[in-house]
């Protein structure tokens, strides 16, 4: 399915695509929060046989003919979470549970803006299930979630996991205080005769046209004309009235009302004429002498199809009938809804007259859930704050006994709204198409890890034939993953290189690779070693959807800064530079990393082999829908029209006049900034030594 592609951003296809938490000891960022990433899932990681340790090319695009890989594919981070009824808020405000959920729903998520975190539309990328151990963690408002212990909701302090898993990571402690809306309630759809019959009354009252013209007409007894007209700027309560109207014996018709016109949206309408149509509506549409739960239900949610309005966090329904807003009130105060009314004069017209609910947001999603409106624009909380009076207080949180199902989806913007709070979701990455990994389940469940990769490095080393050339880590998927903490395989290939005083370079985005400064700084004395750090955009916002759990812009640069204090030669990989979203920046990260101490910088522009268009359109289509097509052609501009360039010596960088200009202005920022403007180190490989045949390492098996 087309959106599972667009799982997490990967529109960086020239860069090392897995996006991790990072070590401690450089200020992290995965477009969330400061804190430290969670522990490895050793289920997931698995070893990688292999006849060889390192890869060769004769690419000319490339400035390196080796390279090693530790780790294929990306450390998922899956942490199945929560229990199958649990509550997920859709992006209209409605409720689904999380075991009914399919990939394409648009639900609800958050972004972070500025200081501040409001609520956004999103999408449901993936969606697993498995069985394992599980906790309760009750709230003081009466909510209860079924979760893992690995699970993680976002607090006044940040993401906490559910519960301690043998590390120091941050928990959920009792007093802690969830953010979101807090608990709302389940409610039926109500669709009753009289409920037809309220909804009807409020939509055609509201916004409708019912009337009966009496004139002579000559020749005719009577020319009396029976006129029912709906015209809305949205088809949705236009196909209800159509729909419900039939059930009661009325068909009508469908037709355009207007045309779009500069600042104006198009109106769709329905309309009838029969004399039996138009009087069967009027009766329909009759005030009723006592309306009873059902109607009221109804009558609201079509007034406010008709009439009402959420915006700014403020739900209101206006008119200017008194018949309609005493009518709303009454059946507002019947729900325990709080109102204001308030009034707005017009001249020499009738007097607008607003109906307010207050409560905030809690009560607008009650609003939206009771009564069912069915205009989704209007329904859409998107852009309100997330903020709310909710006592979301932690009472209480205990293990369960023995195991459950437990469910987890991946989200476009890192988390969706479980139960009235806001839950992280599970990281499934795709690769790059070159890995030879599905980009689907298959890869984003399977963490693969070079077994013994010192001593099959060893015996390459070793070999009579062997020409030492500088080996690069990080080539395809980068070499400081979270799970290298614990494996700490790349620590080891760094080792052996030393023992050797074999060259190496690296291409990294996180902050582990700080741990090995000791390795790094010995080789780099000799001239064996230097590090390109890649960036990609300043700009933290985008970043959280390019690079979701990729380590902030102000980390990577802080990553440079320690390199260059260590005396390590570090340089930038300004990568993948995305026409007409990420190109603005090149000076600018240029700058920001000759500034950290960078000395020289290499940039690729984005590729999109095979199915990776596909990919990128549809994160295109999640993420910045209204600028897609201009982001699309500008691709086009560099590549001949086509998603990609597969050719040798255009393919990096581009061709035709914008891969030009680019070029050029690559070329000068870094004249300007005295940048070094390659890609890589002159590294010295008349120091190595291979290993001896009695060498112990060369006797370690797999």
């Amino acid at each position: 399915m087309a959106m599972i592609r667009s799982l997490k951003g990967r529109g960086a296809v020239s860069s090392p695509p897995p996006r991790f938490d990072r070590q401690h000891g450089i200020a992290i960022d995965d477009g969330w929060s400061a804190e430290p990433p969670p522990d490895s899932i050793a289920t997931l990681v698995q070893p990688e046989p292999a006849r060889t340790i390192i890869s060769r090319n004769d690419s000319p695009d490339i400035g390196f003919s080796q390279s090693i890989n530790p780790y294929r594919g990306c450390e998922h981070g899956c942490v199945y979470c929560l229990a199958g009824d649990t509550t997920i808020t859709m992006a209209d405000g409605s409720a689904k549970p999380l075991a009914s959920l399919e990939r394409g729903d648009a639900i609800l998520g958050t972004v972070r803006h500025g200081h501040y975190r409001r609520y956004a539309t999103t999408r449901v990328l993936a969606h697993w299930r498995t069985v394992k151990p599980a906790w309760r963690v009750t709230l003081a408002d009466g909510t209860q979630l079924i979760a893992s212990a690995d699970h993680r909701f976002l607090t006044e302090r940040g993401w906490k996991f559910v519960a301690a898993s043998g590390s120091s990571r941050p928990r959920l402690t009792v007093n802690n205080s969830l953010l979101g809306f807090g608990r709302l309630p389940q409610i039926d759809k109500c669709e009753t005769v009289s409920a037809k019959r309220g909804y009807l009354t409020g939509v055609i009252r509201g916004d409708g046209h019912l009337k009966v013209y009496s004139y002579r007409r000559e020749g005719r007894a009577s020319g009396d004309q029976h006129r029912f007209r709906l015209a809305l700027i949205d088809s949705e309560p236009l196909v209800r009235t159509a729909s419900w109207l039939g059930e009661f014996g009325v068909p009508t018709t469908h037709f355009a009302f207007s045309a779009e016109l500069p600042g104006r949206r198009a109106m769709s309408a329905i309309r009838c004429s029969a004399n039996a149509s138009v009087a069967s509506i009027t009766c329909l549409v009759k005030w009723p002498e006592r309306a009873d739960r059902d109607w009221q239900r109804g009558f609201i949610g079509g007034i406010f199809d008709a009439e009402g309005s959420f915006s700014q966090g403020i739900l209101r329904i206006g008119n200017t009938d008194s018949r309609i807003i005493s009518e709303l009130i009454e059946a507002l105060g019947a729900f325990g809804f709080d109102t204001a009314l308030e009034s707005v004069s017009r001249g020499d017209h009738k007097p607008m007259r607003y109906v307010r609910i207050r409560g905030g947001l809690t009560q607008s999603l009650r609003f939206f859930r009771l009564f069912d409106p069915c205009i989704a624009r209007k329904r859409s909380i998107a852009g309100a704050a997330v903020k709310s009076r909710a006592d979301l207080r932690v009472v209480a949180i205990e293990p369960l006994p023995g195991a459950r199902e437990l469910f987890d989806i991946t989200t476009g913007t890192g988390d969706f709204i479980a139960n009235g709070v806001v839950s992280h979701n599970c990281y499934a990455r795709p690769s790059h198409a070159y890995m030879g990994l599905s980009p689907g389940l298959d890869f984003e469940t399977k963490l693969f890890f070079k077994a013994g990769a010192a001593e099959r490095l060893a015996e390459e080393l070793s070999k009579p034939r062997y020409v030492p050339r500088p080996i690069m880590l990080g080539a395809n998927t980068d070499p400081y993953q979270p799970v290298e903490k614990r494996l700490r395989v790349t620590r080891s290939i760094l080792e052996m290189l030393q023992k050797y005083q074999h060259p190496v370079s690296i291409v990294t985005k996180g902050a582990l690779i700080v741990r090995d400064l000791d390795l790094l700084g010995a080789l780099a004395q000799r001239r064996l070693a230097g590090v390109m750090v890649s960036l990609t955009t300043l700009d933290d916002d985008l970043k959280r959807h390019l690079e979701p759990r990729a380590a902030s812009p102000a980390a990577r640069l802080a990553v440079i800064r320690r390199l260059h204090a260590a005396g390590v030669p570090v340089g930038t990989l300004i990568a993948p530079v995305i026409p007409g979203l990420t190109d603005h920046e090149l000076e600018r990260l240029l700058e920001a990393a000759a500034e950290a101490g960078a000395r020289c910088a290499g940039y690729a522009v984005l590729r999109l082999p095979h199915e990776l268009g596909g990919l990128f359109r549809d994160w295109l289509a999640t993420h910045y829908p209204e600028r897609a097509r201009h982001v699309m052609s500008r691709v086009h501009s560099i590549r001949g029209g086509r998603d990609n360039d597969p050719q040798f010596g255009s393919r990096m960088r581009g061709s035709g006049v914008d891969a030009a200009l680019l070029r050029k202005r690559f070329e000068l920022a870094t004249r300007r900034l005295g940048l070094d403007a390659r890609f890589g180190f002159e590294l010295d490989t008349s120091l190595f030594r291979p290993p001896p045949a009695d060498d112990p390492q060369l006797s370690l098996g797999w």
